[in-house]
């Protein structure tokens, strides 16, 4: 058949995705298989696929592609996730290009444009990801926000009401006041930056004394309530049970002490502002102080702060420092670092916030979730995140689940009466149920539909996004279902370290709760994709290619294993772009290989040579022990290990080294005992490469046999793996050795094939000369014969192999005398080498001081110089006998 010389990927790639998904090869319904499912991490709605997705769903497509492939019944369920925080924000923005506020729309009015948005944009990054050859089953597609699966989210929501598991109440949250809504502590970004450190005196009430404490935000005074010291601290003993006055405001508040207070920091002195820090919070409910929230949900200062009211945060801070220079309560300034957190969806520094939320007890949730993954019945690979899983999960917090947003499933909570206080409200799946539920609890059978009024939050999008495993397959609503009880608990999971907990422990939790099983068995995780300088890719920095620019330049498959190359688990990927150009001139090395067999012209009634014979028995040994060590490594999750495996085995064993052996002489036929082999090795191959490079392998396959309609290499089985011949693979590295010092010969003295050269072979005592490989050897090595002898030869160039000795008679083929001028040349510079070697290892300081490794690298080369030099004199000696 008439092969294009070039691969055509572009043409390839959109015309077999096309073909698998008309066949329906990607879809999957319980049967008597053994099943193999993944879930797909659902990417953000407001996506576009980068590094990190490539990275990802390229390691999910290699094993559902192979677990297909060793004949599982194998399901990868995609999806999206409504992402609340980052979708809410690009509507607002849309809302706000076509002149729009927010605030004056209805919830109901914004909803609309929300979801409008979600239908034109929310596809994107899904059909990105058919770019790269993504065998998902598309028909299962789920959004976080389809009906059925917010319908599971608010059972459960409403479940854990039930259990005593969520409750309502006042708590120091993280408030993002550019979402103006609050953010879990997975949420939050910490980055060290350049700050002052104010130090600011407090006059104690009623006397010339004062106070000095050190602050790096000097806004937040004005919501102060105490002034805190060490009660052993001497400096500030006589001060116990005083009053200091706050700067500006003139509030008087109490000195209280506490074992708290670090004597070292700044003065000893802390100012305590119960409203606008964590600790300061806890601080304030053991000491039982006022609590005065300055700030509005903007991060503007509302009017409790009595001045700039109305002026956002950070120009408060500006202008209040000329103000308590000018009262004179400011000392001095420092510069300063600290961490600040920052929203990892909108960038904006989090303001520690009081705030009334709705919250989940993790404490005994989180029990089991612990237990299962400490005694691996879900491994994490690789296994050195159990410690960072463990720490987390032994420190777990009560997890804040309300968001202050439209976008989102809204909390089933109804409020009744017409002034209603914070407990007046009841929880129950619907408006109908929560009236009924009501009347029950106020026993006033007169209230209506009209009287309730459900809460304004929404539930964190990790809500709903923890029970995947379990909703995409409808478990929560139906838990008996056929699909539930045939894919859960499902296999792997591929995801990144950064969302373990966010993410992964939390559904694990769910899995325990809801189904009393894991919801995979193993967890996969990926290292971040860096740039060669080790910086993460970022629009921002301009360092992010684009991979659906990469996929047209390389192609999908040469994408897919540059990205692999280098993927360790768990360890962070150095991209470079070279990584994808050495993707593609894989691709194209299978295709020209594919050409040179498919060239060949076939003569039936030619007899095998014994050279081809040794070879097919050779490779079929070498195919069947890579088999053993890509399955190895596949059960290690060293994904990129065993492309790396089948990387070698096709460039290096079969092309390099069999094709080589077995090629006819040009333009001859080919015996067809041969060329039968070649193609069924040559299926063998594609199929182990089809997972990671799935167009170029289906591509050849329907080339490499007339195939019927309906038939596809993804649905081929893998090859069988048979035991492979130590001995003959063994016998057959010698053998290579052997070609390559032959053939280096001829490459050193210039000569052409045409050139005639023997081969003699001495001291095999040991037998480790490859006897039965002669055919192979004089094929590839282009001699003339192979003698054994007892003798040494003179006149002859000599290698060692194994033991085994080995001459190459070069009399009448080279100029003898330039021949032992070159070498006497090489032999000199040799022995200078030594010498200065000799010297350092002389050198009582350097072996004494030196590194170990450092002093064995020098052993080694004296070693290596030594033996050379004795090479060289024997092959000087040899040329002067001719």
């Amino acid at each position: 058949m008439n092969i294009p010389s070039k691969y055509d990927p572009a043409q390839v790639e959109e015309k077999w995705y096309s073909y698998w998904l008309e066949n329906r090869f990607f879809e999957s319904t319980p049967d008597d298989r053994e099943p193999y499912c993944i879930v797909i991490p659902p990417p953000n709605v407001t996506g576009v696929l980068h590094m990190g997705h490539m990275l990802n769903n390229t390691l999910q497509d290699v094993l559902i592609r192979r677990a297909r492939m060793q004949g599982k019944n194998a399901l990868w369920v995609p999806g999206t996730d409504h992402a609340s925080i980052a979708t809410e924000a690009r509507v607002v923005n849309m809302l706000k290009e076509q002149g729009i506020e927010k605030a004056d729309l209805t919830r109901d009015e914004f909803l609309a444009h929300a979801w409008e948005w979600k239908e034109k944009h929310g596809g994107i990054i899904l059909e990105q990801l058919k770019k790269l050859g993504a065998s998902c089953d598309w028909t299962r597609t789920k959004f976080t926000m389809d009906d059925d699966m917010s319908d599971s989210v608010l059972r459960v929501f409403v479940d854990l009401y039930k259990k005593g598991h969520i409750y309502r109440g006042v708590r120091m949250v993280n408030w993002d006041p550019q979402a103006q809504t609050a953010v879990s502590d997975e949420e939050v970004m910490y980055r060290e930056v350049q700050s002052k450190l104010y130090y600011l005196d407090y006059q104690v009430e009623g006397e010339e004394d004062h106070i000095t404490i050190a602050t790096t935000r000097p806004e937040t005074i004005l919501g102060d309530t105490a002034v805190c010291v060490h009660p052993e601290d001497e400096r500030y003993a006589r001060f116990h049970g005083k009053r200091v006055i706050v700067p500006l405001v003139n509030r008087p508040v109490p000195i209280i002490v506490d074992e708290y207070v670090d004597r070292e920091f700044g003065t000893g002195a802390l100012k305590i502002t119960p409203a606008h820090d964590i600790n300061d919070y806890e601080l304030g409910l053991k000491h039982n102080l006022e609590s005065i929230d300055i700030f509005n949900p903007d991060g503007t200062l509302n009017e409790s702060a009595q001045v700039l009211i109305g002026e956002d945060r950070f120009e408060a801070r500006k202008k209040i420092i000329p103000m308590l220079e000018d009262s004179g309560n400011l000392s001095r300034q420092q510069d300063y670092v600290n961490k600040v957190g920052y929203s990892e969806r909108t960038d904006a520094v989090i303001e520690p916030k009081l705030s009334l939320q709705w919250f989940l007890k993790m404490g005994e949730l989180s029990k089991p979730a612990l237990e299962h993954v400490m005694n691996d019945d879900v491994q994490l690979q690789p296994a050195k995140f159990k410690n960072v899983y463990r720490h987390w999960m032994e420190n777990v917090r009560d997890w804040c689940i309300s968001r202050q947003l439209w976008w989102g499933q809204r909390i089933p909570a109804f409020f009744y009466g017409d002034n209603p206080g914070p407990n007046d409200y009841v929880v129950a799946l619907t408006p109908e149920e929560a009236l009924e539920e009501a009347k029950k609890v106020t026993g006033n059978k007169d209230l209506t539909l009209s009287d309730l009024r459900q809460d304004e939050d929404v539930l964190d999008t990790w809500f709903s996004s923890w029970l995947w495993p379990i909703s995409v397959f409808d478990g929560i609503r139906n838990p008996e279902n056929a699909d539930i009880q045939y894919y859960y608990p499902t296999n792997d999971l591929v995801t990144a370290p950064e969302i373990l907990f966010f993410w992964v422990a939390r559904m694990i939790i769910a899995g325990y709760e809801y189904r009393d099983k894991k919801p995979f068995s193993n967890v996969y995780l990926t290292g971040i994709v860096r740039d060669s300088q080790r910086r993460k890719m970022s629009k921002s920095l301009g360092n992010s290619p684009d991979p659906i620019g990469l996929m047209k330049k390389y192609s999908a498959d040469g994408v897919r294993v540059g990205m692999l190359l280098c993927s360790p688990a768990g360890n962070d990927l150095l991209f470079d772009e070279s990584l994808t150009e050495q993707g593609r001139n894989f691709s194209n090395k299978i295709w020209n290989a594919f050409r040179l067999v498919n060239a060949w012209e076939v003569d039936d009634q030619l007899e095998q040579p014994a050279s081809s014979e040794r070879a097919i028995a050779w490779f079929d040994a070498r195919l069947n022990k890579a088999l053993k060590e890509i399955d190895d490594q596949f059960e290690k999750y060293r994904i990129s290990d065993a492309l790396m495996v089948t990387y070698k085995l096709f460039w290096d064993e079969f092309s390099s080294w069999y094709l080589e052996i077995i090629k006819p002489v040009y333009q001859q036929p080919i015996d067809r005992a041969t060329l039968d082999a070649t193609l069924e090795f040559f299926g063998k191959l594609l199929k182990l490469l089809h997972p990671f490079m799935p167009f170029i392998t289906e591509e050849l396959w329907q080339l490499l046999e007339k195939r019927n309609p309906g038939e596809s290499i993804m649905i081929a089985p893998l090859p069988e793996m048979h035991k492979a011949d130590k001995k003959l693979l063994k016998k057959f590295e010698i053998v290579k050795e052997i070609i390559t010092q032959v053939r280096s010969i001829r490459k050193d003295k210039n000569l052409g094939k045409n050139d005639s050269l023997e081969l003699f072979v001495r001291n095999n005592a040991n037998g480790d000369y490859p006897a039965g490989f002669e055919p192979v050897l004089m094929k590839s090595g282009i001699l003339t014969g192979i003698t054994v002898t007892v003798d040494k030869i003179e006149g002859a160039v000599s290698f060692i192999v194994k033991n085994v000795e080995y001459y190459v008679p070069l009399k009448g083929l080279i100029d003898t005398a330039e021949e032992i001028d070159k070498l006497e040349k090489e032999l000199e510079y040799t022995r200078g080498f030594l010498t200065s070697v000799m010297k350092k290892l002389g050198n009582e300081r350097f072996v004494n001081n030196a590194p170990g490794s450092v002093v064995d690298a020098e052993k080694k080369k004296l070693a290596d110089a030594e033996a050379r030099i004795s090479t060289l004199e024997e092959q000087i000696s040899a040329l002067k006998s001719v």
